[in-house]
């Protein structure tokens, strides 16, 4: 069960701005990532449902921030369907995300209060996920629309809230360019958490990068 509300969720990631997303199989590599992540300033994460046994990591993972890293709002990534949804809010996903629109998790996402974001690639998808609920939409690929997408976007629709994941930098030219477009969070998975920084544990820079690209996000929202 979701420790956060839903309007929790929604506010934290309205807040802060980035979403750092990541995938490890091993429970303890996990646990020194998003503890690097948090003392970096992140209160939000998403882990990435992409390897064998992936809910069992999440649990893990999860019970290790409710007890360690108790202002931390883990979701998960990369889910295709329901039962794949419903089986990670059972072990307390805060928020479920997937690569492409799913109404058959919007409706079970909505039964339980728990914020659904979905990939969407057009002005119809987006329209048809905001019908069915979904306070924020997942731009994916970002690196394929880019910026221009959204800002085309929000001018017939002021009130759409677009989360780009793909392609994003922590530099404040790629941020910067994301946020005037009208962005309300960007999704940062391997430009954030490098697969060569977690092979070399340099948790330490970890925790540098994400309070660096925090304070970016800041400094360009207040020029947007």
């Amino acid at each position: 069960m979701a420790k956060f509300s839903k309007l929790d969720v929604l506010q934290t990631v309205n807040t802060q701005g980035m979403m750092p997303l990541f995938y490890h199989p091993d429970v303890t590599v996990g646990k020194q990532v998003i503890k690097a992540c948090y003392e970096g300033g992140a209160r939000l994460l998403e882990f990435t449902n992409r390897g064998d046994f992936a809910h069992e990591v999440f649990g893990e993972l999860n019970k290790y921030c409710a007890n360690e890293l108790p202002e931390m709002i883990m979701g998960v990534g990369s889910i295709n369907d329901a039962g794949t949804a419903s089986l990670f809010m059972q072990l307390g996903a805060n928020f479920i995300v997937s690569a492409s629109l799913r109404e058959d998790i919007a409706k079970v996402c909505n039964r339980r209060k728990v914020p659904y974001m979905p990939g969407c690639g057009t002005l119809t998808e987006i329209g048809k996920a905001e019908e069915l609920g979904c306070d924020i939409v997942k731009l994916f690929p970002g690196s394929v629309y880019g910026p221009g997408f959204i800002k085309a976007i929000k001018g017939p629709q002021p009130w759409t809230s677009i989360m780009p994941t793909g392609g994003v930098a922590p530099t404040e030219e790629n941020l910067g360019a994301w946020f005037d477009a009208g962005a309300v969070c960007v999704g940062m998975g391997s430009k954030l958490i490098g697969k060569q920084l977690i092979k070399d544990k340099d948790f330490d820079q970890l925790k540098v990068n994400t309070t660096e690209a925090l304070q970016i996000v800041q400094n360009v929202r207040v020029k947007s």
